[in-house]
C-alpha cells in the first residue's frame, strides 16, 4: 500500500517527536517533479549507509545529533543546524543521539 504524500498547500507538523520518537519511523512527506522531502528518524547508534544521489540535499537535524559522513570527514549536525550537500557527494548518517531530521532532495530530471 503506497503511502499518501502531502498535497500542494497542505501543512504539514515537523516539529520534533520527542517521546513518539521511539516508535516513529522514517516517512516520506511530500514528492513532486523537482523536489522530495521526508523525515529522517534515527535512534541512537543506527545509520544509514554511505549512497548518493544525483539532486543536491539539504538535511536539516530537528532534534538529537546527527554525524554526517562525508566525503572522508565526519560533520556533526545538532538539532537546529542544516548541511547542505552537492548532488552526487557520497555521505552516510549515523545518530549520536535519538534523532529526526528533515530531508530534503532536488530531484535530477
Amino acid at each position: 500500500m503506497a503511502v499518501p504524500h502531502a498535497t500542494p498547500g497542505q501543512v504539514l507538523d515537523v516539529r520534533p517527536l520527542g517521546e513518539r520518537l521511539r516508535e516513529s519511523k522514517t516517512t516520506a512527506l511530500f514528492k513532486s517533479r523537482d523536489l522530495e522531502v521526508m523525515r529522517l528518524v534515527l535512534a541512537e547508534g543506527k545509520s544509514l549507509p554511505s549512497h548518493k544521489v544525483p539532486g543536491e540535499i539539504t538535511i536539516h537535524c530537528l532534534e538529537g545529533r546527527l554525524a554526517i559522513g562525508l566525503e572522508g570527514s565526519t560533520v556533526p549536525l545538532e538539532a537546529g543546524e542544516l548541511v547542505h550537500l552537492a548532488g552526487d557527494a557520497v555521505h552516510g548518517v549515523t545518530a549520536l543521539a535519538d534523532a529526526t531530521a528533515l530531508v530534503t532532495v532536488a530531484l535530477k530530471a
